[in-house]
């Protein structure tokens, strides 16, 4: 990894009725970033709000899709290619049903698992990017995919959010400022 610029996409819908949605829980991870960051979003020619700083000695560009979630790709390959920013410097922070609510992974690579976002971005860039998988956990009994990643999270769930939506960001923190780990 020879690049010193990051792009990390917080995948999520616009506008305040999914601001709080399981399936919002990248762009939660973008918007900690970002305050820490002390950056603000503004809007980009990429149909993206991006927002950029330094983590370490890395230039980081922030974004989030003015666009749904399921149309990720374009606003993502758009703003990589006008910073000039390879794939394997891409750091997309998403919602795993397959993995259970508070765990939160790192992965290079991979599949899509189902993931509209993530399709879409493979579509558009191919899949040799790193993700932060953050575990919402599987629907309970027969309610449908799509119904469970458009709700808020759960009462229960959002005693611990805050918390878990730091160590996120922590993890984008130790991938960038820790190189061995993205090779």
């Amino acid at each position: 990894m020879s690049n010193s610029v990051y792009l990390i996409a917080g995948l999520g819908n616009p506008g305040p009725s999914y601001q709080h949605n399981r399936h919002n829980i990248g762009q939660m991870v973008v918007d900690e970033l970002a305050s820490r960051l002390g950056s603000k979003f503004k809007t980009h020619k990429s149909l993206a709000f991006i927002a950029e700083g330094k983590i370490g000695s890395s230039k980081v560009v922030l974004l989030k899709s003015l666009g749904f979630m399921n149309l990720s790709g374009n606003p993502v390959s758009q703003v990589a290619k006008f910073f000039d920013i390879p794939t394997d410097s891409l750091i997309v922070i998403h919602d795993e049903l397959d993995i259970p609510f508070g765990d939160i992974r790192t992965k290079f690579s991979g599949g899509h698992a189902g993931h509209n976002g993530l399709r879409d971005i493979i579509k558009y860039l191919g899949n040799d990017f790193h993700r932060i998988r953050f575990g919402i956990g599987r629907p309970p009994g027969s309610m449908e995919v799509a119904e469970f990643v458009l709700q808020n999270f759960s009462s229960t769930e959002k005693k611990e959010l805050d918390v878990l939506i730091a160590i996120a960001a922590d993890q984008v923190e130790k991938l960038i400022s820790e190189p061995k780990i993205l090779e």
